[in-house]
């Protein structure tokens, strides 16, 4: 708190609460959780009208990760070259049809394709977004990252609650126009906001050398622990609640659109809660909330109490990830990039593989067990928990 007014009596005064920055990234996150919301209640249909099982839908949604690995790398070395404004405006164009594209694949090969560009766009503009967000967050002197991904959450849950209805209503085509046509409504309010930011080509060569020390990789595996249920919800959740718990297609999109609600709610509250709190404490109790949440869902009797296991889940999770990237980019003897490079890539690679490994495993075993399994990870979070320290080191400079 010293070193905040030290900093502001020598100039350096933050921001209003919402500068045009801030709310065109808060859009560009809104933009791209709304397309990763909008294709979870389409995964069943998908499914049914490209006649594949859980095993190959499984080997798509691994595409669809590959295709987020290859790009993510590629968008952050133009970001460094072009700098993050370019990249976002370029991949938050082609992202926005890509939904409608997916949609009008007539088979698997085709599809596939799809699947690899919609991930490596959600992928690219995930970075260019994130990358911007850091810039904003500096210019205004104020921590925005937390309520960035609420954005996204909130983006998630839109897509998610209204994708049901919308393809129940009116059918799958018309669906898919609605979100490309918000979509470009969003990009065009964010369009002329969005700042301009310097490229950064010392960074990329920084992040070629791996750090040889463990605990950027222990804080990598607390992101990719985190990550792998969020992954799981949003993949197969609306699968294991139709085809296991009876719900309808409507109702289906729900536990997704459960689980951003109370994720995007916590989030926003996430950077108060952190400085109540502690980031070390905030972690543990958030841990524990979510293994309770995935628990109960996986034991669920019927629809309804699987989408409130998700619910309780979104409050455990919301908060986990953000913990793990801010300890990422405040370790002690480590560049900021480095660290962060380690957690996003591993965290990412988590919510992204994981859940293609566990279709093959679903059409054996159902979705319950999985449901039943995966807060093994978290036991993992909470062994390596006291790692969040490092998250609150950069607070003063917020």
């Amino acid at each position: 708190m010293d070193q905040r007014t030290q900093t502001a009596s020598k100039g350096h005064v933050r921001h209003a609460y919402m500068s045009k920055n801030r709310l065109a990234v808060s859009l560009l996150f809104l933009m791209n959780g709304f397309v990763t919301g909008s294709w979870a209640p389409k995964i069943p249909e998908f499914k049914d009208r490209l006649g594949i099982g859980e095993s190959v839908l499984g080997l798509l949604i691994l595409v669809f990760g590959i295709g987020s690995l290859v790009l993510m790398p590629i968008a952050g070395g133009f970001i460094a070259r072009v700098g993050s404004q370019k990249v976002v405006k370029v991949t938050a164009i082609i992202l926005s049809p890509l939904l409608l594209i997916l949609t009008l694949a007539p088979n698997v090969w085709t599809a596939a394709i799809g699947m690899f560009l919609l991930g490596g766009f959600v992928g690219a503009m995930d970075v260019a977004m994130n990358a911007n967000a850091v810039e904003v967050e500096k210019s205004m002197r104020r921590a925005i990252m937390s309520s960035c991904h609420a954005y996204w959450s909130l983006g998630g849950l839109i897509g998610a609650g209204i994708g049901g209805f919308l393809m129940v209503r009116f059918g799958v085509l018309p669906h898919v126009l609605v979100v490309t046509v918000l979509c470009i409504l969003v990009l065009a309010v964010a369009w002329p906001m969005i700042l301009a930011d310097r490229p950064h080509p010392a960074v990329a060569k920084e992040k070629l050398r791996l750090p040889l020390t463990p605990l950027p990789w222990l804080i990598g595996i607390m992101a990719l622990f985190s990550m792998v249920p969020e992954g799981t919800v949003l993949d197969w959740g609306a699968l294991y609640l139709r085809n296991e718990l009876g719900a309808s297609v409507e109702l289906s999109g729900f536990g997704f659109a459960a689980f951003s609600a109370t994720m995007a709610a916590m989030r926003f509250a996430g950077d108060h809660v952190r400085d109540l709190l502690g980031a070390k404490r905030t972690l543990r109790i958030c841990t524990v909330t979510a293994l309770v949440g995935i628990v109960l869902a996986g034991l669920a009797p019927n629809a309804l109490v699987a989408i409130l296991g998700f619910a309780i889940a979104g409050v455990g999770i919301s908060n986990m990830v953000p913990i793990a990237f801010s300890a990422a980019g405040n370790m002690p003897g480590l560049q900021p990039g480095i660290g962060l490079s380690v957690a996003t890539f591993m965290g990412y690679s988590g919510m992204l593989f994981a859940p293609s490994l566990i279709g093959f495993v679903a059409e054996r075993s159902g979705f319950a067990i999985i449901f039943m399994s995966v807060p093994a990870l978290f036991i993992v979070v909470l062994l390596l928990s006291h790692h969040a320290v490092h998250a609150d080191h950069g607070k003063a400079h917020s």
